[in-house]
């Protein structure tokens, strides 16, 4: 556990020590063996602003809110951890979002509870630019992979360089872990619900409020790639058909907003996430099996070929 006390991290403060500057947003389930080292990456922030922690378990079968509530009796003034009574995330229920509606904080950070933060100026240095540079609405760094064999060489994950807003609002990938940005998005629109990567979705809509600063002097954040991740356990097939729900659920948002640009950008997209899950071949199939079938003709042999399943 962090060594250092509560008044310890408090005292450096200004202004309003009630409001935070920053809400921290974290959820966790079954994560047991890592969310000690999580929140401590959190309690190690200097910062000369009030910040607040907002962790949400959703019904964990481990020891995970029992660590956790260990951590909020320590840190009373700073951790607000928010305990499911049954898991939301088998029903449907997206975990992050649930900590933007209650986040006080100007701006919001956000981090799994299997990662972890490795720079204690990682919050300051995000702020102070955003701060100081109106026209950005999100700043990011560098992450490192990692196992459990070690350091995995050459792993990127998201962009590290800047970004305009009409990259981000083409949802242009970031390390979310590592992701500080202004708490501008009040509302999820309804197709939010459908994407099966949130992270994207969020930049795409932060991409109306401003540009990307990627950080270089932030100290790469620890990204942990498990077999039960929400991303890393899932199978290259499994991936595909998640990018192709994001891309499609993008793509009826800017739809219904009336965007043609974004909306395009988007139906390619899910072109090409449908092709690569699929295959060319059984795409086809299925187009022709929904929009064609009832105008084919039974005798045509070509036909059925395409339409019938093997």
């Amino acid at each position: 556990m962090n060594r250092r006390t509560e008044q310890e991290i408090t005292q450096n403060w200004k202004g309003d020590s009630v409001k935070p500057v920053v809400s921290v947003c974290c959820t966790t389930y079954n994560h047991e063996p890592y969310i000690a080292k999580a929140i401590d990456g959190f309690l190690m922030q200097e910062t000369n602003f009030p910040f607040e922690i907002l962790i949400r378990d959703d019904c964990s079968t481990d020891k995970t809110a029992e660590i956790l509530k260990q951590y909020a009796g320590k840190y009373p003034q700073i951790i607000r951890p928010v305990f499911e009574k049954e898991n939301t995330f088998s029903k449907g229920v997206k975990p992050m979002p649930q900590l933007y509606k209650i986040a006080q904080g100007k701006y919001i950070a956000i981090c799994e509870g299997d990662d972890y933060w490795t720079d204690s100026l990682k919050l300051q240095m995000q702020v102070d630019f955003l701060e100081e540079n109106d026209e950005y609405v999100v700043t990011y760094a560098s992450v490192e992979a990692f196992d459990e064999n070690g350091i995995i060489k050459g792993y990127v994950g998201g962009v590290i360089r800047d970004l305009e807003s009409v990259e981000l609002q083409k949802a242009s990938p970031i390390n979310t872990l590592t992701a500080c940005f202004r708490n501008v998005v009040k509302e999820l629109p309804s197709e939010f619900q459908c994407t099966k990567f949130g992270d994207l979705f969020l930049w795409s809509l932060l991409g109306q409020y401003g540009k990307g600063k990627y950080l270089s002097d932030i100290k790469p954040s620890k990204y942990r790639i498990t077999s039960t991740g929400t991303f890393s356990g899932q199978t290259k097939q499994r991936r595909k058909e998640m990018s192709l729900f994001t891309n499609s659920a993008l793509y009826s948002y800017y739809y219904r907003i009336g965007n043609k640009e974004l909306a395009y950008h988007f139906q390619e997209r899910s072109l090409r996430a449908a092709i690569s899950a699929f295959g060319l071949y059984s795409f086809i199939k299925m187009v022709l099996k929904k929009f064609l079938q009832p105008v084919l003709k039974k005798d045509n042999f070509l036909c059925r070929l395409l339409i019938e399943k093997k």
